[in-house]
Formats: C-alpha cells, sequence, structure tokens
C-alpha cells in the first residue's frame, strides 16, 4: 500500500502546501514590483486566486519526482516516455482524432445557429492565435499526459485493476479544472491562501462530466499503448480548439447550457462527442498499440 500512502501525502502537500504558499509569492511579486520591474509589474496586477493557482501548480510540480521516486517509478519508460518506431504514428494519429471531435462539437453548434464564426479578425491576428494556440497545446498536453496518466494513472494501477485506476485518475483529472475566480481577500496574510481554496473549487455540470469523460480516454489510450504519445496527440488536438473556439467563435445567444460558451467543452452537446471517442478508442486499431490490448 505504499504507493496509496504516497499518494495521500502528495495531495495533502500540493494542496495545502500549495495554499501556503500562495501568499509568499504574492508577497514577493509585490516587493519586486516595488522595484520597478515591468515584468513584475504585470503579475503583481493579477487577483490573488490567480497566485493560488500557480502556487498549486507548482507545488504539483516539485512534488512530482519524490512521488514517483517513493512509487518506484525511476525510468522514464515508467511514466510511458519509451519511444517507439510509431511514436510519431501515435501523436499524429491521436492530434487528428482529438482535434476532428472537437472540431465535429463546434461545427454541431455553429450550423443550428448556438454560435457564429467571427470575422473581425485580420490574417496577421488569425497566424498569431495559430502559433499561441500551437504552443501551448504541446506544453500543456506534454506537461498534463506525464502528470495525470504517466504518474497517476500509472500509481493507480499498481494497486488496482487498471479500469479501476481510470476511473479514479478521471476524477482527479475532472476535479483538478475546477479551480475558478474567486473574490480576494480585503488583506492576505499567511493563511489566506488556505481560505480562498474552498471558494476556488467549482465543479461545473456538465463540464465535469465531459472532463471526466476525457480524462478516461486518455488513460485507455495510455493503457492499449503502454505509451504518452497517442494520449498526448489527441490532449493537443482537444488543447488547440479549446484555445481558439473563443476566438474563431461568438455566442448568438442562444442557450449556453447545450451549446457551451467560449470554453467548447461547457455544454451538453461535448459530452454525446466525447463518449463516441471514447468507443472510438476501445474499438480501433491505434498504430502503436501493443500486442495484449487493452485487457491487459
Amino acid at each position: 500500500m505504499r504507493p496509496v500512502r504516497s499518494l495521500v501525502i502528495y495531495f495533502v502537500l500540493v494542496f495545502a502546501g500549495g495554499a501556503l504558499l500562495a501568499p509568499w509569492l504574492y508577497w514577493f511579486t509585490l516587493d519586486l514590483a516595488a522595484h520597478h520591474w515591468p515584468f513584475f509589474d504585470k503579475l503583481a496586477s493579477n487577483p490573488f486566486h490567480r497566485f493560488v493557482g500557480r502556487a498549486l501548480l507548482g507545488a504539483a510540480l516539485l512534488g512530482l519526482w519524490p512521488l514517483l521516486r517513493s512509487c518506484r517509478m525511476l525510468h522514464w519508460r515508467d511514466l510511458g516516455l519509451k519511444a517507439g518506431d510509431r511514436s510519431l504514428a501515435d501523436v499524429a494519429f491521436g492530434f487528428l482524432l482529438g482535434f476532428g471531435s472537437l472540431a465535429c462539437v463546434a461545427l454541431l453548434a455553429i450550423f443550428p445557429g448556438g454560435r457564429s464564426f467571427n470575422s473581425a479578425h485580420s490574417s496577421s491576428q488569425i497566424m498569431g492565435h495559430i502559433f499561441s494556440a500551437a504552443l501551448t497545446a504541446i506544453i500543456v498536453s506534454i506537461l498534463e499526459e506525464i502528470v495525470f496518466r504517466g504518474s497517476l494513472f500509472g500509481i493507480f494501477r499498481k494497486v488496482q485493476s487498471w479500469p479501476a485506476a481510470l476511473v479514479l485518475s478521471s476524477a482527479v483529472y475532472a476535479l483538478a479544472h475546477f479551480l475558478r475566480k474567486a473574490d480576494p481577500p480585503i488583506h492576505v496574510d499567511w493563511l489566506s491562501g488556505l481560505a480562498l481554496l474552498p471558494k476556488m473549487f467549482q465543479p461545473v455540470v456538465p463540464a465535469v462530466f465531459t472532463l471526466f469523460v476525457a480524462g478516461a480516454i486518455l488513460a485507455l489510450a495510455y493503457q492499449r499503448t503502454d505509451a504518452l504519445f497517442f494520449s498526448m496527440g489527441l490532449h493537443a488536438g482537444w488543447i488547440f480548439w479549446l484555445k481558439s473556439y473563443g476566438f474563431l467563435t461568438v455566442t448568438t445567444g442562444a442557450n449556453s447550457l447545450i451549446w457551451g460558451t467560449d470554453a467548447l467543452i461547457d455544454g451538453w452537446l461535448a459530452l454525446p462527442v466525447l463518449v463516441c471517442v471514447f468507443w472510438i478508442v476501445s474499438k480501433i486499431k491505434i498504430p502503436g498499440e501493443r500486442s495484449a490490448g487493452p485487457t491487459t
């Protein structure tokens, strides 16, 4: 049960440690901004909940290596980062499936009138956005797949069956994406991060269900290939759309609970599409799939 104990300690340190670190990060930024450093001037203007979110992310990344070490996951291959002849094919195939699935959601929202194309952007703005969205997709997909699938799903698989590990890791993945804006404290003290954290945790229906299914798809893709490359491609395709939807389309005033907002996946429309993707990933032949299949 050592992995379970390590995970409990990890989550406690991430949330409690990150929340306690946030005020110090806030004060440090204000101190540097007082010396008229332009970069820190901009950072200091952010609301306090942003510092809490960044402190939690920092704590999660800092604690990842000790967690993996305690669970004896000491090699890149333990995280699903073992390159093979089909690694690039996995990434490309995953990206096409991820990009295409959310493109379907976007089109299903646009053609009935739930959203409309935004034609106000210049060609240079569009090219700049494509570059920014692509860079974000690459960075986020790599980091999140290493953390949620390579690490958490991998550790859960050590102590229980892979379907149970899929459910648990997908639940963590969904809930981790619901730290939202909250009213800042009047005065920031060393306990302000802990006090603000419960107010920032705001799961939203149906987005929480959609994210759970997304996490399940990514975990299943990892389980089938025993590598993260297909999952990274899928994730990157989704992130590209999540960063682009609010840029390329505008609301028509239709019911956002059905069609979603700029976030794309916060309406009911996205959920059945991703359920279909889960079925596809469970049935199709993936380029780098290991011979043992998904039942090992």
